[in-house]
């Protein structure tokens, strides 16, 4: 059974599609929102999490203190499953304090393209495992103008595909191995850090 973790939601029993989906398990999430939470990453911000299946990272993150969460998941079951397991965080959330989460049943490529030009603080990309590499890095491609200045973006792989070939606009922090799942952490990096450096002006 899979659950929110942490925050005003712990515990709360989550949905889960029947098939075409693979949840995030408990312990990794814990250990990927542990680490957001020493960073400070999740109080009061906008979450994006694509291929969101049951929206567990997405809604872990609006129980832990997120402002805003936009779910994006392709198959209207998973979609729908989305929905409700939204309205029961919601639900559970100080009335003073409820995020706002907004479902999107479309694919993930659509929704980047015609996204308004908000920013994402933090972006959870956990698309199947057999997805290529060449997609996801259209994906990343598509993600890089919606992200805020200090972002970060937790893509979720195989431990066997190895790093992700990434856009120029992101830049690898670092990777995590948990069992079968790596976590690699991203960051946006500004125009400049692709440029060769200018020559030392010597006049």
């Amino acid at each position: 059974m899979t659950r929110i973790v942490s925050g005003f939601a712990g515990s709360l029993a989550l949905r889960v599609p029947k098939s075409g989906t693979r949840p995030t398990s408990d312990r990794v999430r814990e250990a990927v929102f542990s680490g957001l939470e020493a960073r400070d990453v999740l109080r009061g911000a906008h979450v994006l999490d694509l291929f969101a299946g049951s929206g567990a990272l997405g809604l872990e993150a609006a129980s832990r203190g997120a402002a805003q969460v936009v779910l994006v998941e392709r198959s209207p079951a998973a979609a729908a499953i989305c929905r409700r397991n939204a309205e029961a965080v919601v639900r559970a959330a100080p009335k003073d304090g409820r995020p706002v989460v907004d479902v999107r049943a479309t694919a993930v490529l659509p929704y980047l393209s015609g996204a308004s030009p908000a920013r994402f603080d933090l972006v959870f990309v956990d698309p199947p495992y057999d997805l290529p590499d060449a997609e996801l890095l259209t994906v990343l491609t598509g993600l890089v103008p919606l992200l805020a200045e200090d972002a970060v973006v937790c893509v979720e792989r195989s431990t066997r595909d190895g790093e992700p070939t990434l856009p120029d606009g992101l830049l690898l922090d670092r990777t995590r191995a948990y069992g079968e799942t790596a976590v690699h952490y991203l960051s946006p990096s500004a125009a400049e850090d692709f440029r060769p450096s200018a020559p030392p002006n010597r006049s």
